[in-house]
């Protein structure tokens, strides 16, 4: 088997309890995080113990994706007991928190999940060194990439095209089927249990689910969500297979149900992508009529996936005019002061109050639902940049909507969306144009000739009206 973990510090695992922090991938099935802690804790004849820490904020997500998340751990922490290994969740600093339920049972080892985002980065560095000092083992495991991140790729990648030959040649090695947990034989004192569960998980899920109820976003509207979870997941994923698949080629066209609307599970870590990956290699060898629209589904789910993730992990700047490449920030910069024909508030940005009812549209679907249909979102971004006054206004209001009202936003995907979008990253000079420099540009007219935008913003306005 593969090793898909890395040590954070120097030391060696030493005896005691095994500690899976679980961040990113919140699921107990088909998690390469809790099997490694749990074949760890095999290895020495010891107890595991998974520990979630929660935030009272995250980057301005709205309540509404906390309750989206809350439910799917309520189901995770019910799967990981039925397999004799403890939740334990926790408030305040994760590094801290992590830390202080290690100390208090003399963990062995840390394991903990892998994500290449700036903030869950600086908790596994706080953690690690802390953890230096007294002896223990921190290590990271890539559960959510079906191909580690740092061994897809060891530099930044410029392009899908320069990632793609890397990820064909190692994917044969790494998509394989996932082993499942056992029941855990070892158990933790009972007396230790309860010092660092206190009244347990799911009261401590309650709890903040009950503090969740009483906040309103600022608009004081509620999306309308899917169902949450790891089960509401694998059925998304089972009637995308049977219904949608065949049609994925033609995903460009939003009038179409042909999207898998898996992102918010894979954001979430409440489904793994290799599964998924796996789903859909299996559906192509039963019927070779979906060998073209399996390909595109992969294309998608496993290599522009971990672009992003290379992208966020080697480009300090993922979220910032610096990580534009430089062909695309001298562009941008000669065309800084040409005229913008429009210009829009923030209310009215969020509130799709434009003179372009195509991005209205679009925009009214993901303050009022979360979610956004793919091909839309890069025109949507687009639209930031020619409307606002400089770049780094348009990316950070395409952030900043993104990250406050996608389900699937704060995500490694979004911000490569939109640098992409309005920073020309992993893309290539286009014909120039005012505004866009040699940006590529897309235009309503270009939307009708893809698809019937009549047909979006009609079925949009009875979406958004009732």
């Amino acid at each position: 088997m593969l090793d898909r973990s890395r040590p954070l510090n120097h030391r060696p695992v030493r005896p005691g309890p095994v500690l899976y922090w679980m961040n990113r991938d919140q699921r107990a099935a088909d998690n390469w995080a809790v099997f490694t802690a749990q074949q760890e804790a095999f290895r020495s004849g010891q107890p595991l113990l998974v520990v979630f820490c929660l935030q009272d904020a995250f980057l301005g997500a709205r309540p509404e994706h906390f309750s989206f998340m809350l439910e799917g751990l309520s189901e995770t922490a019910r799967e990981l007991q039925d397999f004799n290994i403890p939740f334990i969740v926790r408030r305040g600093d994760p590094s801290r928190e992590v830390l202080a339920v290690a100390q208090t049972v003399q963990a062995g080892l840390v394991v903990a999940d892998f994500s290449p985002l700036r903030l869950p980065r600086q908790w596994r560095r706080d953690l690690a060194a802390a953890a230096d000092q007294m002896g223990l083992s921190v290590w990271e495991t890539d559960a959510h990439n079906i191909i580690p991140c740092w061994l897809a790729s060891d530099k930044l990648e410029y392009a899908a095209r320069t990632i793609r030959p890397k990820i064909q040649r190692q994917l044969p090695a790494w998509l394989t089927d996932i082993p499942a947990l056992v029941r855990h034989p070892f158990d933790l004192p009972a007396e230790l249990l309860q010092t660092i569960s206190g009244p347990g998980a799911l009261k401590a899920i309650h709890d903040a689910m009950a503090d969740l109820a009483l906040q309103t976003a600022p608009d004081g509207r509620r999306q309308v969500l899917p169902p949450p979870g790891p089960a509401a997941a694998k059925r998304r994923l089972a009637q995308f297979i049977a219904e949608s698949l065949k049609d994925f080629d033609r995903r460009n066209d939003p009038n179409l149900p042909v999207s898998s609307r898996l992102s918010p599970y894979l954001h979430f870590g409440q489904i793994s992508a290799q599964r998924v990956a796996l789903a859909a290699q299996t559906a192509a060898q039963s019927d070779p009529a979906l060998a073209s629209p399996v390909a595109s589904f992969l294309e998608e789910l496993i290599v522009r996936r971990e672009l992003s993730d290379n992208f966020c992990f080697y480009n300090p700047d993922y979220d910032n005019w610096n990580g534009f490449p430089a062909w695309a920030r001298q562009t941008l910069e000669r065309h800084r002061a040409d005229p913008r024909a429009y210009r829009y508030s923030d209310s009215q940005l969020e509130n799709g109050q434009t003179h372009d009812p195509l991005w209205n549209t679009a925009q009214l679907e993901l303050r009022d639902t979360g979610q956004m249909p793919g091909y839309l979102r890069m025109y949507w971004a687009k639209k930031l940049l020619e409307w606002c006054a400089s770049p780094e206004q348009a990316q950070q209001i395409a952030l900043a909507l993104n990250d406050g009202l996608a389900i699937d936003g704060r995500d490694p995907n979004g911000y490569v969306g939109v640098a992409w979008s309005i920073g020309g990253v992993h893309d290539r000079p286009w014909g120039e144009r005012p505004v866009f420099g040699t940006i590529r540009t897309m235009t309503f007219d270009g939307c009708r000739r893809k698809f019937s935008v009549d047909d979006y913003i009609r079925k949009g306005w009875y979406r958004a009206n009732g």
